[in-house]
């Protein structure tokens, strides 16, 4: 399928469906798409704890695990599960290694039990909820996860050709009227729990300290997951969604703490910068503070949007922030195929 855009202008840009493409503010744009159509969602995971010190999610699916029916629709069948149940146990982020990192094709193929508890407890999720690529995994998977940045409401995904997940998205930035949406693209920088299912989306909130609750945190992550099943009934039951275009932002460098010799710090989270996720730095702003009490300013040569400034959890990942970059992606018209 192809969208034409025509501007008003003499420049014309053609693009795949779902690609990424600029719009200028000068520029005004007309899309004409053909309609995405796409087999109903029959069946929905719903996974928390995939960090076990993310409580959020660890709670939400304790709750309906007691009581499936905030979470049930009438056109699918939802599957509740803890990702991670000892290292929810523990109230650690893992056993041994990270559990959102370990649905790679070649983890998963491979045969037998493993010393790694991640990656035994990823092949038995993948039984479940998988197998990944194949026509027998769940139609969509949602994934709970907390951070200690200040990353406010963040929908993550992975496909912005997914012309599901993208008007889903598009969905839940219309109606849940909150300040601080935000719409974060991974690519393949993470090979994650919801990329067992067909379509997937992890649903991020914070800041929250690791191993605690706040009730407003609790309170969001619920709501949104109730629009994401919102919008999946009602896209099933043949409700035609326009096309449209979400403002989102895609990982463009992996920004590390600076570091001496040996790979100790060197240098902190300047304060200027702390909590200012999705706010932009400019060339020449503040963005590390010496322990001599020295400024470390941006370099670059454009603005950036920083994403996890300072999450505790990426540390032992060399992962100051993220530096994104704003675009807008455009989304093709969505309705079930009978």
């Amino acid at each position: 399928m192809t969208p034409l855009f025509r501007y008003l202008t003499p420049q014309v840009l053609v693009s795949r469906v779902g690609h990424i493409v600029r719009v200028l503010p000068s520029r005004t744009l007309h899309c004409t798409f053909k309609m995405s159509c796409v087999n109903p969602v029959k069946r929905v995971g719903i996974l928390g704890g995939t960090h076990g010190n993310e409580l959020s999610g660890v709670y939400l699916v304790k709750k309906w695990l007691k009581d499936k029916s905030p979470v049930t629709r009438g056109t699918f069948e939802t599957t509740v599960c803890i990702s991670n149940p000892k290292a929810v146990e523990k109230c650690v982020r893992y056993i041994d290694t990270d559990l959102n990192r370990v649905f790679t094709d070649d983890n998963l193929r491979c045969d037998g039990q493993n010393s790694v508890y991640e990656l035994n407890r990823g092949k038995e999720l993948n039984r479940i909820f998988g197998p990944k690529h194949s026509p027998e995994s769940y139609d969509f998977i949602v994934d709970f996860h907390n951070t200690t940045s200040n990353m406010h409401n963040s929908l993550m995904v992975h496909d912005t050709e997914d012309p599901v997940v993208m008007n889903l998205v598009n969905y839940v930035l219309q109606n849940y009227k909150h300040s601080h949406n935000y719409v974060f693209i991974t690519g393949n920088a993470y090979h994650t729990t919801r990329t067992m299912g067909t379509h997937g989306l992890g649903i991020e909130i914070g800041p929250q300290a690791h191993g605690t609750l706040d009730a407003d945190v609790y309170q969001r992550m619920e709501k949104i997951t109730h629009y994401v099943l919102d919008f999946l009934d009602k896209f099933n039951q043949g409700e035609e969604f326009p096309a449209c275009s979400v403002e989102a932002h895609r990982i463009t460098e992996k920004i590390d703490f600076p570091r001496d010799e040996s790979g100790d710090l060197t240098a902190m989270i300047h304060p200027k910068l702390q909590g200012k996720d999705w706010q932009p730095i400019n060339p020449g702003d503040p963005i590390f503070l010496t322990f001599e009490g020295e400024t470390i300013c941006y370099q670059g040569n454009s603005t950036i949007y920083p994403a996890f400034i300072n999450e505790a959890a990426y540390y032992e990942k060399r992962l100051a922030f993220w530096a994104m970059e704003k675009i807008q992606v455009s989304v093709p018209p969505l309705k079930v195929q009978k």
